[in-house]
């Protein structure tokens, strides 16, 4: 994957290795295997896990080369992903046990590759399940599927969502959550707009960690090159620095890696630090992460 990350920033072209996929593919379809297994070993690492293994984190060529690979797999294991799906598939009530957790898995996993896909087929498969789930797991990774594309169908799932789970406030936060780590370009403005939610209280320590914290999970908004994301948690950490300064502290760590990356996000990042730093009345608590980063 780093080397697709270099041909990236080179402006190479990106070809995946069909070895990989014959043995992506291989897994995918061993039935000796167990299927929690299996979904683990076809998942790829995550954006910050790639951007750790850089001597310079560049958040937008491990996005750019990771939506490829997903994309590439998903399109051409997609007979083998559609199968998955149709064969772990279950209309009996919630069993919580390890064949029924694994198929669900699998099924999950199995689907959120294929969501990657600009296919209207594939749409209606995820409205699909997410209509006949008979579970919130299966219901949320749906959602989560369709929720990779902006669009109506996204906005109307959501909303659907939230009405069925609104007052179970755990699902809630996993509903904000899911929103606030999209990669969905721009995703700082809806951000802000779901501070405004009925259903979140910035006096709410997990409130925050599924909002904010969600947001600073992902590294295409929250490392925007314009600096919009930093700004935001910039301006958040103040405002809850006057409500909780421990919640506050725990959001302003989210800059102290902020070396890792290029010239211009160390400059845009340094300066909501200092911003912070700045603001009279700092916590004591704000005061030590911000300052320690600063450092």
């Amino acid at each position: 994957m780093l080397s697709l990350v270099a041909d990236f920033q080179q402006s190479k072209p990106l070809t995946l290795n069909p070895k990989f996929v014959q043995g992506l593919k291989s897994i995918l379809c061993d039935p000796s295997l167990d299927k929690e297994f299996i979904a683990k070993a076809i998942t790829l690492p995550g954006e910050g896990e790639i951007m750790d293994m850089m001597e310079v984190a560049d958040p937008d060529a491990v996005h750019a080369v990771r939506t490829f690979i997903r994309k590439e797999l998903a399109s051409q294991l997609k007979s083998e992903f559609l199968s998955t799906v149709e064969n772990n598939r279950s209309s009996e009530e919630y069993v919580f046990d390890h064949p029924n957790m694994a198929g669900r898995a699998l099924k999950n996993t199995a689907l959120a590759y294929l969501g990657s896909l600009e296919d209207s087929e594939i749409t209606e498969l995820a409205l699909h399940e997410y209509k006949t789930a008979t579970n919130m797991t299966d219901q949320f990774a749906a959602l989560s599927a369709i929720s990779q594309k902006p669009g109506k169908t996204r906005d109307d799932v959501l909303a659907d969502f939230y009405t069925k789970w609104q007052h179970n406030y755990l699902v809630v936060n996993k509903w904000f959550a899911l929103q606030a780590m999209s990669n969905i370009p721009g995703n700082v403005e809806n951000v802000r707009k779901l501070l405004n939610h009925p259903a979140f209280d910035l006096r709410n320590p997990n409130k925050v960690y599924s909002l904010i914290g969600g947001f600073c999970g992902s590294p295409v908004n929250f490392h925007a090159k314009d600096g919009s994301g930093y700004k935001f948690l910039g301006e958040i950490v103040l405002q809850l620095d006057k409500l909780n300064p421990q919640v506050a502290s725990r959001m302003v760590s989210a800059f102290s890696r902020w070396r890792r990356f290029d010239e211009s996000r160390q400059t845009l990042a340094k300066q909501q630090l200092e911003t912070i730093m700045s603001a009279n009345g700092l916590s004591e608590n704000v005061f030590e992460i911000a300052s320690k980063s600063l450092a």
